[in-house]
């Protein structure tokens, strides 16, 4: 508590610091004229209604109002005229209108915008800027395109945004991502929430709609693909989104939302489920001096559910059985997809048994995985989301306005890691402080995250099958002692033709002890195994030893964060400047079985202390700068920029990251892109310091200081290789003679020391309005070179001797051989004799993709708009292996076709949206498989009524239920259909 106080108390201090800086410079301004009121309406150009909640705002400044019911409005303000307002209403153009004096009441009229171009964002440059003039790709989505999507969210309307793959691992966690090299918790594609870092940073993951925005409270999404580090740092090297909420002064009143939709619809996985969601929201304005919003929302259901039941160890690969296609028709060496404990591929759970006797053949050998448990048998898909917000907001003056939030979310669901996560309680906490003034912001934020009562899924299943059915040695030899009898009972031999039925009933006599899912004995035990926060598995140091291993995930960590932008172009003149810098600290509370404290020795560092801790606090840092010039050129026409961050992680050198954009306008409409940039990535939190007890392999961070005492960087073999070299093995006897003539078949790792990830980025792109308004086109090409690409390997570590020597390569045979193996060394040589090791490392091969997307918008006849975008990403090819799968996991083509009208007659609109994706090759630790192809139609209607300030919403997503995945490993997603009502701007 000492520390992390004094932590808290530095942090508070420097925010403090730089804020009354910052402050000072803008406060003297209130003093510039005497208070004058600015008035007027603001009605619909074509209706002459006039339009309440209109925003209102004095350009260059925070102050700013919205009108009332009358479309009324009316500001204070101290400014010299001429002072300029600009005006924004959801579905009409931005305007801007310069007042000279304030001598009379303005009438001002909005005009419908009927086409997407004159969006304003802010996320591309830092600053507010047209879209069609952004150096890089951007989409956005406002609150009408949100909606009227199809989608039941507006997290799942990302899915429709050109270029976007979304990964779903539960109803409650969904990451986005762009551009290749998609992984469900991914560290390449950031997620904002109105600044605010939405990762979790010890589980590892972004919790945008988990913990993010209410529907209420969304004001838009702004979707940047491709490199965005040259501004934001580190981990946005493929993308980031920017989540923007409604500000209060503009928003106000009473909001209520409720959904309730029905999924899993002809489900032979689950029956149908009902699913709600509620929200609230309300925001005041007092004097338009201060403002305040409270945001809450309930969400529950029942989740997708990962129940694919295919075998990821084929016949053909050297863990199973090639040599006895009857047995592999038995299922002796399954791998299943959403299986676990009977992990053959990884050969973590997979047994040999030698020296059978096999149609007359001596000194065969078997391989069997143990049966395991499925992950549907294991995960409660019960699922709920609280989310919490409020926020203080109050003007200092008219350019300098201060504002403090907190943001809560509770969540359960399943996420994948390394491993399968059931999630069960996790609270993430956002205390946020931000000053805002006309030409510069200060942040400042810390982030609280506790996983409750979550749990791994792996160790779950391994210890279920350890604590029930015996060590792995122990199942061997009970397998292989029944193989025999079954032999001896049907005619003295085992033989091709009774080899499966002779598997079959091994297995059953082998599993006899073995819990079964849905007793009260399974469950009693599944409750004390996710009780336990250790996830070793002692029999494979010990065989037959009593199991005391554990599946708890148990993490209290907290981030800090402060940042700071500064427009200095009034100052320089003669270019728009903006400079910037941001600091962050982890801090890792060791947990005795994710993170330790490493200063401690390596036999304690999974002990706790006499007062229950696992040692000290752990500190992972990273500090960061930036400035962008940009310049016009030839009456403005041409749009330079150049940009420089700098960053250092004490644990790497410094990294400087540039950009360098160009946009050329030769009319208003057309607009061509060039953006040259570098980034960079420094390891993740959990790819940096990880040290993770799971079973017989221990998944550690890239640190190099974590590999003192262990040797898995310079003394360990790939674990490709040992598979090879024990498939040949067994071919020849599975002798230690025959060990020794293969040796030649294992590969030294050599892992290099991490390094940060790099990647160098090439990007054009073409925007442009045609045909009067009615048509816009958004292409953009790209292409990434990475270099020191970060990722996992598993390597095996020869236990007391060196690689290459004699000890080293008979410690590499298989962890269960059996010990009546002819010249065998002792019964548990092989496990006493290695570590295991999955290791975050940096690929020595360099990777290049590229792609391309395109998206057009055409407005048809009346407000008929009909849309589409094709994306097409790929991966080039090396003509060496690398020291891991890199995993691209991107489908080459994906395609989204919309068709809709917002008001077909009067307050009634309704659009559909037609996907398609490729199939391609999804690689992971886990799960390694092809996801087919699949097609989905959304469809949705919505209907207005003015009277009650009522907006009814009724949809379906994947409406003819054609069941699919998104990743493999992942669950199986199918209809889900919603009735929504909002009732928005009551009470203001």
């Amino acid at each position: 508590m000492k520390i992390y106080t004094q932590h808290t108390s530095l942090w508070l201090r420097l925010t403090a610091a730089l804020i009354l800086i910052l402050i000072s410079g803008n406060i003297g301004y209130a003093q510039e004229s005497n208070l004058v009121v600015i008035s007027g309406r603001v009605v619909d150009q074509t209706s002459q209604q006039s339009l309440p909640g209109v925003s209102v705002k004095i350009k260059g400044t925070v102050a700013g109002t919205s009108t009332n019911e009358k479309g009324d409005f009316s500001i204070k303000t101290r400014l010299k005229f001429p002072i300029t307002l600009i005006f924004n209403y959801i579905g009409f153009q931005q305007q801007e209108y310069v007042i000279k004096d304030a001598s009379s009441k303005l009438n001002i009229e909005l005009v419908t915008q009927t086409m997407l171009g004159k969006d304003v964002v802010v996320t591309a440059s830092r600053v507010e800027e047209n879209i069609l003039k952004s150096p890089v790709a951007i989409q956005k989505l406002d609150i009408r395109t949100i909606r009227e999507s199809p989608a039941p969210s507006f997290y799942d309307a990302l899915e429709n945004v050109k270029g976007v793959q979304m990964t779903t691992s539960s109803l409650t966690f969904k990451v986005p991502n762009t551009r290749g090299f998609n992984i469900p918790n991914n560290f390449r594609f950031m997620q904002l929430v109105d600044g605010v870092d939405m990762q979790a940073a010890t589980l590892g993951v972004p919790l945008g709609n988990a913990i993010g925005p209410t529907e209420l409270d969304i004001a838009s999404v702004e979707i940047t693909p491709g490199a965005a580090s040259a501004l934001y740092g580190m981990n946005a090297i493929n993308g980031m989104a920017n989540l923007l909420t409604k500000d209060p002064f503009v928003y106000q009143g009473l909001s209520i939302y409720h959904k309730t939709g029905v999924n899993h619809v002809n489900d032979p996985d689950h029956s149908a489920s009902v699913l709600t969601e509620s929200a609230i929201r309300y925001a005041k304005s007092f004097n338009n001096k201060f403002a305040f919003k409270v945001n809450a929302s309930y969400m529950q259901g029942t989740d997708w559910i990962s129940n694919t039941r295919l075998d990821q160890n084929p016949n053909n690969l050297k863990s199973a059985n090639p040599g006895y296609p009857a047995l592999n028709d038995a299922n002796a060496a399954f791998d299943g997809w959403n299986k676990y404990g009977d992990d053959a591929l990884a050969g973590s759970n997979l047994v040999s048994i030698s020296g059978l006797n096999i149609d007359g053949k001596a000194n065969q050998t078997l391989r069997v995985a143990r049966t395991g448990y499925w992950e549907n048998e294991l995960v409660n898909p019960d699922v709920s989301n609280l989310k919490f917000d409020g926020s203080l907001h109050y003007k200092l003056n008219e350019k300098v306005q201060i504002s403090y939030g907190y943001r809560y979310g509770k969540m359960g669901g399943v996420f994948q890691r390394g491993n399968k996560i059931r999630l069960d309680g996790v609270t993430v906490q956002n205390h946020s402080l931000e000053v805002k003034g006309s030409n510069f912001k200060i942040l400042s934020y810390v982030s609280l995250e506790n996983t409750g009562n979550s749990y791994n899924v792996k160790p779950l299943a391994d210890n279920l099958d350890l604590y029930s059915g015996g060590s792995s040695s122990a199942w061997g030899t009970k397998y292989r002692n029944a193989l025999t009898a079954y032999a001896t009972a049907n005619g003295g031999a085992l033989t091709s033709s009774n080899l499966a039925a002779a598997n079959n009933y091994a297995r059953q006599i082998a599993d006899a002890s073995r819990v079964v899912p849905g007793t009260d004995a399974f469950n009693q035990l599944k409750q004390t195994i996710i009780g336990i926060n250790n996830w070793d598995i002692k029999s494979s140091q010990i065989p037959d030893a009593p199991e005391t291993g554990g599946a708890a995930l148990l993490q209290r960590s907290r981030m800090y964060h402060t940042e700071g932008q500064w427009d200095l172009s009034k100052q320089v003149k003669i270019f728009d400047l903006l400079v910037g810098a941001d600091a962050r600290i982890y801090q890792i509370i060791p947990d005795g079985n994710n993170f330790v404290d490493f200063s401690r020795p390596i036999a304690d560092r999974n002990k706790p202390l006499a007062d229950g801790s696992f040692g000290d606090n752990v500190y992972y840092k990273k500090f960061g700068g930036f400035s962008q010039i940009t310049k016009s050129f030839f009456d403005n026409t041409l749009k330079v920029f150049g940009s420089l961050r700098f960053d250092y992680n004490p644990e790497f050198d410094p990294k400087f990251t540039p950009r360098i954009a160009a946009v050329y306008s030769p009319t208003e409409n057309h607009n061509f892109r060039f953006t040259y940039q570098q980034g960079y990535r420094f390891p993740a939190l959990f790819e940096a310091l990880s040290y993770v007890n799971n079973g017989r392999v221990k998944r550690v961070g890239s640190l190099s200081y974590i590999n003192e005492g262990l040797g898995y960087l310079e003394n360990s073999y790939t674990q490709a290789s040992v598979i090879n070299f024990n498939a040949a093995v067994s071919a020849a006897g599975n002798t230690d003679a025959a060990a020794l003539q293969n040796r030649n078949l294992l590969e030294v790792a050599n892992l290099p020391k991490a390094r940060p990830e790099k990647i160098n980025s090439f990007e054009v792109g073409y925007k442009s309005i045609l045909a009067n308004q009615k048509v816009v086109i958004d292409w953009d090409a790209y292409t990434n070179k990475y270099n020191g690409f970060l990722g996992q390997v598993q390597v095996y570590v020869p236990h007391g001797t060196t690689v290459g020597t004699d000890a080293a390569v008979l410690a590499m045979l298989d962890i269960n051989r059996d010990p009546r193996t002819p010249n065998a060394t002792t019964p548990n040589a092989a496990s006493q004799g290695q570590d295991r090791y999955r290791v975050y490392t940096n690929a020595k091969n360099d990777y290049v993709n590229y792609g391309s997307a395109l998206g057009i918008t055409y407005n048809f006849y009346k407000r008929f708009a009909l849309a589409g975008n094709a994306s097409f990403n790929k991966l080039k090819s090396n003509k060496t292996d690398d020291i891991f799968v890199t995993g691209f996991n991107t489908p080459q083509w994906t395609t989204n076709v919309s068709f809709g009208n917002r008001e077909i007659v009067k307050n009634l609109g309704f659009s559909v949206v037609y996907k398609w994706q490729e199939s391609f090759l999804w690689e992971s630790p886990l799960v390694t498989g092809t996801v087919p192809a699949f097609t989905t139609f959304d469809a949705q209607v919505t209907l207005r009524v003015p009277a009650y300030k009522a907006n009814l919403k009724l949809g379906g997503t994947n409406v003819f239920n054609k069941r699919y995945i998104q990743y493999a490993g992942g669950p199986t997603i199918g209809a889900l259909y919603y009735l929504a009502v909002t009732f928005d701007g009551l009470l203001k």
